[in-house]
């Protein structure tokens, strides 16, 4: 009898419970509209949700925060003063469009960040996202499953104008960040920037009463009479000769300063780089008897002190040091050496006439240099995050939306005129157009010119092209962030001065060096790892680093070389250099 009962309230109370959702309904639908627009709410959030993961620009709807292993600079990237990593033009205009946000795991300059990144990998605790700037560490975070597959975030999330900007390059750029069928990553493009070129003191060489050099003997006499006869007014013996990185020549291109290509160009030595010998082979440029005889003038360049004997001891903020305060006057650099170091170099001494040189390599007035490595660092988001298509957005924002876009955006604009540097960016990378100096210098000359209004310009030509104007009119024109104190204010005034004359120095001058030099590139042919540079490269790499700086010190004759070479060639050299002119002839890159 009680297990009726039970079973009638319960039946009872199933009746009831069912009438009164009934009536409610019924007075829901009469009354208010309350819970349709609830549904209705609900549904255009999701819809919202899906636009923000499947496309370029579609928002969040709430805003996503993600942590970040970021790369920093010196000075703050030359950013104004309140804005910090997490807070500045790049990360505001991010947050407006797709309503995303970075919170910086680390933030470390260029030369300790690989340290972070490498003790994130051991400890398995990568940030949501973060670069890598090394193949063999992009290899190791596919190999263990430690980051995601962006295929579909690529195919879905980049933008129409970032693909053309990437197959620039043809297809070895996006091999490169491709395992087995499946994009693991997102790459930086190393767009074209032609041979490095001498940056000297012109007003040195005025006093001394020099030409400007045409040949590397021209521009090694030249550092020589720095050197010897104190133009700078800094003592006998205290001004510093060629400044040099240690790693001598650039592994990945032409995009880094401090380092020796040109004069290796000169012997025909192109060392780093898989080239083709006179006889068709492939081989390895740092151990071929036109990289000896470069090796031996070099030498003979630090002996006279013309190399800075000092060089091992430098680091790269040393280096900076140097140009900034007067105590050296010659580095080879590329194109966008004004905006790193001179604009500070130029901003503490107005008086200093920096001037770029490109120098001829051999006797008939060529400049050769080998091609660039298309890219050197690479996205990479943590394995399981959630939202792994955010790389894929903040690319195109960055590279597409913000340049394409936003010309009549000031905050951008001042940004360019005071030379803040692509670290502020959330993502320390670029993305563009293989040929992007070129064109950038041809647009840039036609509107100063008149060939072409300025309003056809995108947003950074158009603020290259306002701060080479009022470089040009000595207008006076200041970008300043609107400081109170008459101190900041004429302390803006000179930073502005010193980023107009980096525009121009830059875009202009370099870049018209680069336009109407007779320059021939070498091709490098291969950029990748084969599967005894897994376990041997970086022994190899160790080896040729040692070697060569012994034979630039004299610590080692020249004749030590060929003991290297040979060794060289019986730990793994010769396996590797096989394996790689296979892979060249099979046109893998």
């Amino acid at each position: 009898m009680n297990m009726h009962i039970k079973r009638w309230k319960q039946k009872w109370l199933a009746v009831m419970l069912a009438l009164i959702t009934v009536t409610m309904t019924i007075l829901a639908g009469c009354d208010s509209p309350a819970i349709d627009d609830d549904i209705k709410d609900r549904s255009l959030t999701q819809e919202s949700a899906e636009a923000a993961k499947t496309t370029p620009y579609g928002a969040y709807p709430e805003t996503v925060y993600y942590t970040l292993g970021k790369m920093t600079s010196n000075n703050n990237s030359n950013m104004p003063k309140k804005d910090t990593y997490e807070d500045n033009a790049y990360t505001r205009f991010i947050k407006d469009t797709i309503n995303v946000q970075n919170v910086d795991a680390f933030e470390v300059t260029d030369s300790e960040y690989d340290t972070n990144v490498s003790m994130a990998i051991t400890m398995n605790s990568i940030p949501d996202i973060m670069i890598v700037q090394d193949y063999d560490t992009l290899t190791k975070l596919v190999e263990t499953g430690m980051v995601e597959d962006l295929t579909e975030s690529y195919n879905q999330c980049i933008s129409d104008r970032v693909k053309s900007m990437y197959a620039s390059y043809g297809e070895s750029l996006m091999e490169l960040v491709t395992f087995d069928g499946r994009i693991m990553a997102l790459p930086e493009t190393n767009i074209t920037d032609g041979p490095n070129m001498i940056w000297l003191r012109k007003d040195w060489m005025d006093k001394l009463g020099l030409s400007e050099p045409k040949t590397v003997a021209d521009a090694m006499a030249v550092i020589k009479e720095f050197v010897e006869k104190d133009p700078a007014g800094n003592g006998a013996g205290n001004t510093v000769g060629l400044v040099c990185d240690t790693s001598l020549a650039g592994e990945c291109g032409y995009s880094s300063e401090y380092l020796l290509d040109t004069i290796f160009a000169g012997f025909g030595a192109y060392p780093k780089q898989w080239i083709y010998d006179e006889n068709g082979n492939v081989v390895y440029g740092s151990v071929t008897d036109e990289a000896k005889e470069a090796l031996s003038y070099i030498n003979s360049l630090y002996r006279e002190k013309i190399l800075d004997n000092k060089f091992l001891l430098r680091t790269n903020a040393n280096i900076i040091e140097l140009v900034e305060n007067g105590l050296c006057g010659s580095f080879f650099g590329p194109w966008w050496a004004p905006n790193n170091p001179l604009i500070n170099a130029v901003d503490k001494n107005p008086e200093a006439v920096w001037e770029p040189y490109l120098l001829a390599t051999d006797d008939t007035g060529i400049t050769s240099y080998h091609s660039q490595n298309p890219t050197y660092k690479y996205i990479v988001v943590r394995k399981g995050y959630e939202y792994p298509e955010i790389a894929a957005k903040v690319i195109s924002v960055l590279f597409d939306k913000i340049r394409y876009e936003c010309r009549d955006n000031e905050e951008f604009i001042k940004y360019y005129q005071l030379n803040v540097e692509p670290t502020a960016r959330p993502l320390s990378i670029n993305v563009d157009y293989n040929n992007a100096l070129t064109t950038c210098y041809q647009q840039l000359s036609d509107a100063l010119s008149g060939v072409m209004p300025p309003s056809s310009l995108n947003l950074m030509e158009r603020s290259y092209y306002e701060a080479c104007v009022a470089y040009l009119n000595n207008s006076g024109k200041t970008y300043a962030l609107g400081s109170d104190s008459a101190t900041e204010s004429a302390a803006g005034r000179k930073n502005a001065a010193a980023g107009q004359w980096a525009a121009y120095m830059s875009r202009i001058k370099a870049c018209s060096l680069l336009n109407s030099g007779n320059i021939r590139m070498v091709k490098s042919l291969y950029f990748g790892t084969t599967k005894t540079m897994k376990s041997e490269w970086w022994k190899l790499k160790e080896k040729e680093t040692q070697a060569y700086l012994k034979i630039v010190c004299g610590e080692e004759p020249i004749d030590y070389f060929d003991a290297f070479a040979a060794e060289w060639y019986n730990s793994g050299g010769r396996d590797i250099t096989a394996e790689v002119s296979e892979a060249v002839k099979k046109g893998v890159e």
